[in-house]
């Protein structure tokens, strides 16, 4: 069990059953009485969040999480399918939980599933990910001295500016943490 001076930015805990992060966190000790901690927490399933304040001595159960490898099969009107790399079991995971790793999940991708209570809640992508141009307008040429972009589309349906050398059919590194480009991949 957890006790309020345990509360620290990134703990996870369970508050009426389900799981939270505590996503921000401030200490007030008043001249009287007991110290306050307040919170910003997370709820991990709906994604709601909601401020809370707590005194010293209060307890707070563990969110039991468990996190499994997995490989991303392919995407229907259900969900994304995911499965075990060493138990074969599939998994689907809904469009809401994906959130915005949908823009770089492409088949055959190894990631990081979060399960609470035997239920898929988030996906951990890698922090790069290499992915191929579906769709690039023609660089248009004139003022190159300061970095010009141009929008592409990735073979994931994602958008993105890329400088003006980069050509349909290229494979491009991407950070996924920001969605942006960082270099052309090695072949």
């Amino acid at each position: 069990m957890y006790e309020s001076s345990d509360l620290r930015k990134g703990l996870k805990i369970v508050i009426d059953g389900d799981p939270y992060i505590v996503t921000d966190f401030q200490f007030s000790k008043p001249g009287k009485g007991q110290a306050l901690y307040r919170c910003k927490l997370k709820n991990m399933v709906t994604g709601y969040t909601m401020d809370r304040t707590y005194r010293s001595g209060e307890k707070f159960e563990p969110a039991n999480l468990d996190e499994a490898h997995m490989q991303y099969l392919y995407k229907d009107s259900d969900g994304y399918h995911f499965m075990d790399t060493r138990t074969y079991n599939q998994v689907r995971v809904t469009e809401d939980h994906v959130g915005d790793a949908k823009n770089f999940l492409s088949e055959n991708m190894e990631v990081d599933v979060l399960f609470f209570q035997d239920t898929p809640i988030d996906i951990s992508l890698p922090i790069f990910v290499e992915l191929r141009v579906a769709k690039a307008a023609p660089g248009v040429r004139g003022d190159t001295a300061t970095g010009a972009t141009k929008p592409v589309t990735l073979d994931t349906g994602y958008e993105l500016q890329v400088p003006l050398f980069i050509e349909e059919g290229e494979v491009l590194k991407i950070d996924t943490r920001t969605g942006q480009y960082v270099e052309r991949a090695k072949k």
